[in-house]
C-alpha cells in the first residue's frame, strides 16, 4: 500500500467517527428543540386555561359576553380569581401574550365589543395589582400628596377615575395640581421602565395603564379649565 493510499485510508478512518458525532449532535439538538416546542405549547395552553378561569365569572352559561356584567358580583369574583392567579405566579409573560393575542383578534373581528372590553379589564386589573405593590407616597414621615393621589388612581377601577380626578385636583375640589400629578406620573413610568424587561408585555401593559391615567387627567383638566373660562 502506498503512502498516499495510507493517508487517504487514514483520513477515511478519522472521518467516520466525526460524521457520527455530527449525527449525534444534530439528533441531540433536535431533541432539545422538540422539548422546547412542547414546553412552549404547554405554556400557551396553560395561559389560555388561566385566562378562561379568570373570565369564567363574567361569561354566562351560554357563553354570551355582556359587558359590563349584569351581576356586579361577577366582576368581584373575576378580580378575586385574577388576584389568586397572580399570587401563584401564573400571570407571566405567556399569560400576557395570550391576553394581548385575544385582544388583537377581538379588535380585528370588530363585532365583539364585550370581549374586547373584558380583556381590557383583565389587563387593567393586572396592572393595578402589580403597580400597587410599590408605594412612593412616603418620604420619611412626610406624605407626598401627588404620589399618594396617583396611587389612589392606580388602585381604583378605571370607571372611578373621573370622579377621583374632579375631587382630587386643585382645579376641582382637591389639593394636587395637574403639574404635580403629571410629574409623578412621568416618574412612575420611568421607574416602571427601569424595573421591567425592555420590550416585554409586562412593561407595555404597566406603562400603558399609567399613561391611561395621564390621558384621563388631561381630559379632565381640559373640562375644568373650560368651566373656569
Amino acid at each position: 500500500m502506498s503512502l498516499h493510499s495510507m493517508r487517504v485510508s487514514g483520513y477515511g478512518l478519522l472521518r467516520e467517527p466525526r460524521h457520527k458525532d455530527y449525527e449525534e449532535l444534530a439528533s441531540s439538538v433536535m431533541s432539545v428543540v422538540d422539548r422546547l416546542v412542547h414546553k412552549t405549547k404547554e405554556k400557551i395552553e396553560s395561559a389560555t386555561d388561566v385566562l378562561k378561569e379568570i373570565l369564567k365569572p363574567v361569561v354566562d352559561v351560554t357563553e354570551e359576553i355582556t359587558w359590563p356584567p349584569t351581576d356586579p358580583e361577577a366582576l368581584v369574583l373575576m378580580e378575586k380569581e385574577l388576584s389568586q392567579r397572580e399570587q401563584e405566579g401564573q400571570l407571566d409573560e405567556g399569560f400576557l401574550a395570550e391576553v394581548n393575542a385575544q385582544l388583537r383578534q377581538a379588535k380585528a373581528d370588530g363585532d365583539k365589543p364585550g370581549l374586547e372590553a373584558m380583556l381590557q379589564k383583565v389587563l387593567q386589573l393586572y396592572a393595578s395589582r402589580v403597580l400597587s405593590k410599590r408605594s412612593y407616597a412616603m418620604k420619611g414621615s412626610e406624605v407626598l400628596k401627588a404620589e399618594a393621589f396617583l396611587e389612589t388612581l392606580i388602585k381604583a377601577p378605571e370607571e372611578e377615575w373621573n370622579k377621583l380626578l374632579l375631587d382630587g385636583l386643585t382645579l376641582g375640589k382637591g389639593e394636587v395640581s395637574p403639574e404635580d400629578l403629571y410629574a409623578v406620573i412621568k416618574k412612575r413610568i420611568e421607574r416602571t421602565l427601569i424595573r421591567t424587561e425592555g420590550g416585554s408585555y409586562q412593561q407595555r401593559v404597566l406603562t400603558e395603564y399609567v399613561r391611561g391615567i395621564q390621558s384621563r387627567t388631561e381630559e379632565i383638566v381640559k373640562v375644568l379649565l373650560g368651566k373656569q373660562q
